[in-house]
């Protein structure tokens, strides 16, 4: 289980994704939608996110800043192995004793989506709350802002799912391994840009094989996006280096007082080295790709310079 804060401009786009709104989900290459008739939803309303934020926010008279987050997205589910061995009745099941769980512990009415995605590699629910306190304060600092709070909701949610499914391990803590959640969503954007270089590598193989002028302005036009789209994906990134380095630190001084045991060390060497497979993922630029981009880099510069 774990949280996600977003703030308005984001609602759009996690109501699109949930409720599966698209016709296609090109950022996301693990979404099959031949299987999305299996999705449903244990709590679904009669409006729109939005309108849903603004009424419960009305509602509790609420007072908002412009950068308030106004939505917690929760992402329940469990590991692939826990779920081949169920049933689709078995599957809904789950997710409906694990949304009790949220039901006691939030203030009541402030679920606005509990959605279950079949269609994607493993089970899982997506379950959205407005975080509003039950003295009718918006703040999700209050409920989920800090790691002791978040711990505290780990025991929680452990201590209920396990009295009805006894073999569910609970992830390490936080609090031991200095980890920050690193979003599925940017590995997926990583090995979509891969891809993104694959065709393009394609493309720059094609120059002059047909029509040299066209075929070179596909391949710039392809190039300036697999720049954007990286260099936007690297500023996301940027983020979590301070978080490595501080979990780094953490860690030497959790082993030097021997506090730490085998299964939180190699917990702590696997979130490090997801970060540095994530990290590779985007750094790495095939020469061809770099070359084509120096080169219309310099002609830019030069016509600019002409025009100037």
């Amino acid at each position: 289980m774990r949280f996600q804060k977003h703030k308005a401009s984001a609602v759009s786009g996690i109501e699109a994704h949930n409720e599966r709104t698209k016709t296609e989900y090109k950022s996301n290459p693990d979404i099959d939608l031949s299987k999305s008739k299996d999705n449903y939803n244990l709590i679904k309303r009669n409006s729109g996110y939005r309108e849903l934020i603004k009424k419960l926010i009305a509602i509790h008279k609420c007072r908002t800043r412009k950068d308030s987050v106004v939505l917690v997205e929760t992402v329940v589910t469990a590991s692939n192995e826990f779920f081949k061995k169920k049933s689709k009745k078995e599957i809904r099941e789950f997710f409906e004793y694990a949304l009790e769980f949220f039901k006691k512990n939030l203030t009541e009415g402030t679920i606005i989506s509990a959605a279950v995605h079949m269609d994607e590699t493993t089970p899982h629910m997506h379950l959205c709350f407005v975080p509003i306190t039950k003295d009718h304060r918006l703040s999700a600092k209050e409920i989920v802002g800090n790691k002791q709070k978040l711990t505290m909701w780990q025991d929680g949610y452990h201590s209920w799912m396990s009295k009805k499914y006894p073999n569910l391990e609970r992830g390490t803590s936080s609090q031991i391994t200095g980890r920050t959640y690193i979003p599925t969503q940017l590995f997926k954007k990583a090995k979509n840009l891969n891809k993104q270089a694959e065709k393009l590598v394609g493309a720059i193989d094609n120059i002059g094989v047909i029509n040299m002028k066209q075929s070179k302005a596909d391949a710039e036009r392809l190039v300036k996006k697999y720049m954007e789209d990286r260099a936007d994906l690297l500023s996301k990134l940027a983020v979590y280096d301070e978080t490595m380095k501080q979990m780094r630190k953490e860690n030497a001084d959790l082993k030097k007082e021997s506090k730490i045991s085998v299964t939180e060390k190699l917990e702590m060497k696997k979130r490090q080295l997801e970060y540095e497979e994530l990290k590779s993922l985007v750094s790495n630029i095939p020469p061809e790709i770099l070359e084509l981009y120096k080169g219309e880099s310099r002609n830019a510069q030069l016509q600019s310079h002409e025009k100037s």
